[in-house]
């Protein structure tokens, strides 16, 4: 039996996200159209990659109906012009919808069944909110199996504040203050906008180009978010200030086991090290990162300390909160989202696992000092995903 290959991230690339809903700059385009276009917009970036060499294309989406629906990844293949030969799926572990495409096409990968695969996914919230067209099994309820609270994620948030009184309303704003600025600070140096890939936009007024992220808010004070209200129970902590919004975007990524990019001349921007995945309550999904990052982490035989980067996804500023402060994290460490997050950016479901791969890619080119880089969710229904990355520029100092 073949030895396992070696995997590795060769490049990614997203649609900037908008905001969900009848104002926001997607409510006329359709899903399936922002992962087509972002995956066109990949192969145009690696034209040494021949399309007939891709043996997958995985692509996520949570509600798979409608523009989300017909298999995702062949349909989205074939409008995005790779050969008929080209198979292709699609994947649904909601928030980590994306993160999932990547570790399943890297498995293949791993086992020696592919050589080139993409990797992705969408979600249009403004055409498929969160829930939409779902009917939850009643035996959830009625024998208890499931708080029906845990159906909702805002509640699962407000629970993480109960459990960890040390995570407070004002560290939980606070972070997302320090989100926001990190966005409007890292857009200012131009180190989001060489990854977006522009998309054509039909508004009230015309046609336009979609090439930012519609939802940060610069202007973001402590005394604005510590104004704002608590929409999952009176007198609680989550708001929308400190909560991802609702939101629409696609992403795709380029995987490749080491000796394929070798033989292409492709230069690999990150190499896998170890994933895992894991369960918790489903009434506090959001500390699912913690278990599936040990499990990451044990599988490496790596520790926390040997992180020098972290991508976190931001779906609730507690959520994060509840992972630093078990591994001893202080909130302001600078390893931690260097560009900000889902707070500010926007967190379309099962697209957002991708984005946390392309910032960290960019970082370690950045940081040749850091070694090894973590991305990781949490996931509704309670689970959490962690990958981790090395940095292939690593020059043998730091972490």
């Amino acid at each position: 039996m073949a030895e396992r290959q070696e995997v590795v991230f060769v490049d990614g690339v997203r649609t900037p996200f908008g905001r969900a809903g009848e104002k926001g700059m997607y409510w006329n385009t359709r899903a399936d159209d922002l992962v087509v276009k972002a995956m066109i917009g990949l192969l145009e970036r690696n034209p040494s990659v021949p399309k007939d060499r891709i043996d997958e294309v995985a692509i996520a989406a949570t509600t798979q109906s409608g523009d989300q629906g017909l298999t995702l990844g062949r349909s989205a293949a074939i409008l995005a012009g790779l050969p008929q030969s080209v198979p292709g799926f699609a994947i649904d572990r909601m928030c980590a919808g994306a993160m999932t495409s990547v570790t399943a096409l890297a498995g293949g990968i791993a086992f020696g069944a592919y050589d080139l695969a993409i990797a992705g996914g969408v979600e249009h919230m403004g055409h498929h909110p969160m829930g939409s067209g779902v009917d939850p099994n009643p035996r959830f309820v009625a024998e208890k199996l499931v708080n029906a609270e845990a159906l909702n994620m805002g509640n699962t948030a407000e629970k993480i504040h109960d459990r960890f009184p040390a995570l407070t309303k004002e560290r939980a704003d606070r972070f997302a203050l320090a989100s926001q600025q990190k966005v409007a600070a890292a857009y200012a140096a131009n180190k989001i906008q060489p990854d977006l890939v522009p998309v054509a936009i039909k508004t009230a007024n015309g046609w336009g180009l979609a090439t930012r992220d519609e939802a940060p808010r610069p202007e973001t004070t402590m005394e604005g978010l510590a104004g704002l209200k608590t929409p999952f129970r009176p007198h609680g902590r989550v708001t929308a200030g400190n909560s991802s919004g609702l939101n629409d975007g696609a992403t795709v990524s380029l995987l490749a086991s080491a000796d394929a990019a070798k033989e292409l001349g492709l230069a690999p921007k990150m190499r896998l090290v170890s994933f895992a995945f894991a369960g918790v309550e489903p009434e506090i999904m959001g500390i699912g990162p913690i278990p599936s990052t040990e499990k990451a982490l044990k599988k490496a035989g790596l520790s926390i300390d040997d992180i020098g980067l972290f991508e976190l996804n931001e779906a609730f500023a507690v959520q994060v909160l509840s992972l630093l402060d078990h591994f001893g994290i202080d909130d302001e460490d600078p390893r931690v989202n260097m560009w900000g997050g889902a707070i500010a950016i926007g967190h379309p479901l099962a697209s957002s696992g991708v984005r946390l791969m392309l910032q960290l890619a960019r970082q370690f080119e950045e940081h040749p000092e850091v070694r090894y880089g973590l991305t990781a969710m949490c996931v509704g229904l309670g689970q959490g995903g962690s990958v981790i990355w090395e940095n292939p520029h690593y020059a043998g100092k730091g972490k």
